[in-house]
């Protein structure tokens, strides 16, 4: 079905004939985030987790507050330039997201989709630029270990052990702001990043209730996305450069393959995590790997947004996933419902 705006490949997915230009990114890591192997592709490190707050809950929002200045310098553009700002975080309410963005004054979207809301605010953003309702956009989101510790599992004085197939949640940020594409080059380079397709994913839940496991609870969100992606633009995994989801960690992301396998389809080498990229699984004790809605920000507008304007890769499919779950739903023994945003990205001359 055409729109007037769009092209409905199917019943989740959308290609859109005016693609969305990523026009400027930023991101922002915590003390063990510029530790891991990605250093060199964040805008800005911080040596504690309070970022010259006095809460680690401010800090979080001070996090949000400094990539989308950021990102603004780098598009040279004012708060008052932005249509909309799509941002969210795993804080009850978003609190992260509304409390470090009020002072902006820019018309806001509050999202929750956990690990998941880099994918669902860039989604929402394309098809806003897409359909001609805004100019420019910022999608946005955030995460702290500490914050999430406190509102999820024990208090960290209490010493508890972590399982092994707990993940660690990223103390990280990251915003991109979209654009109608102009021709126009904040870059310096010839490659921009435009966003394609999307694909909204839908809830899926196969019952598992183990919070220290979130890579399980979500793989068979991405596994479904990818599957409705795939057969919906009518490809296969290996036209693309890169297939990253995140955050599924080390077993999420083992699980997803093997789903795949079942179905005679082979990701190959280059499907990869976000949970997985972040950190050094040798020399850091994150268990499983990263997590938390700041990990696939921070990846996404650090190193998988360089090696696009670099050329390095033509097309990615961004995917990344998110566990629907609250404390609240955990003490009464429900199952944690899983989902999972994609976007496809291809690189080109502006």
């Amino acid at each position: 079905m055409n729109t007037l705006n769009g092209i409905r490949l199917g019943r989740q997915t959308i290609q859109l004939p005016n693609p969305a230009l990523i026009l400027s990114q930023a991101n922002i890591g915590g003390k063990q985030e510029g530790e891991g192997p990605l250093r060199d592709w964040f805008d800005e490190i911080g040596e504690d987790g309070f970022f010259g707050e006095k809460t680690w809950e401010k800090a979080e929002s001070e996090m949000q507050k400094r990539v989308l200045r950021r990102a603004l310098e780098r598009a040279d553009l004012k708060p008052e330039d932005l249509n909309f700002v799509l941002a969210g975080d795993l804080l009850n309410q978003c609190i992260g997201s509304s409390f470090g963005l009020r002072e902006f004054g820019i018309p806001f979207y509050g999202l929750y989709g956990a690990c998941s809301t880099m994918g669902e605010a860039l989604s929402l953003g394309a098809l806003l630029i897409g359909g001609g309702f805004a100019d420019y956009c910022a999608c946005l989101t955030s995460s702290h270990f500490a914050t999430a510790e406190r509102q999820y599992r024990m208090p960290m004085p209490y010493g508890s052990q972590r399982a092994p197939t707990a993940q660690w949640t990223a103390t990280a940020a990251g915003c991109a702001i979209l654009a109608r594409p102009t021709g126009r080059d904040n870059n310096n380079n010839n490659n921009q990043a435009y966003i394609t397709h999307i694909t909204c994913g839908k809830i899926v839940d196969k019952g598992i209730k183990d919070a220290a496991n979130m890579g399980a609870a979500m793989a068979p969100a991405a596994y479904d996305t990818l599957n409705a992606f795939f057969r919906e633009t009518d490809s296969k995994p290996e036209e693309y450069d890169r297939i990253i989801t995140g955050d599924l960690g080390e077993l999420g992301h083992k699980i997803v393959r093997d789903f795949f396998s079942r179905d005679g389809i082979e990701l190959g080498e280059n499907f990869c995590d976000c949970g997985i990229m972040l950190y050094d699984s040798e020399k850091q004790d994150m268990h499983a790997g990263g997590s938390g809605c700041g990990c696939s920000a921070s990846v996404f507008n650090g190193y998988i947004l360089d090696q696009l304007r670099r050329g390095i890769w033509k097309r990615v499919i961004f995917a990344p996933t998110g566990a629907l779950l609250s404390p609240t739903s955990t003490f009464q023994g429900e199952s944690i419902p899983g989902i999972c945003h994609a976007v496809c990205l291809r690189s080109g001359e502006a």
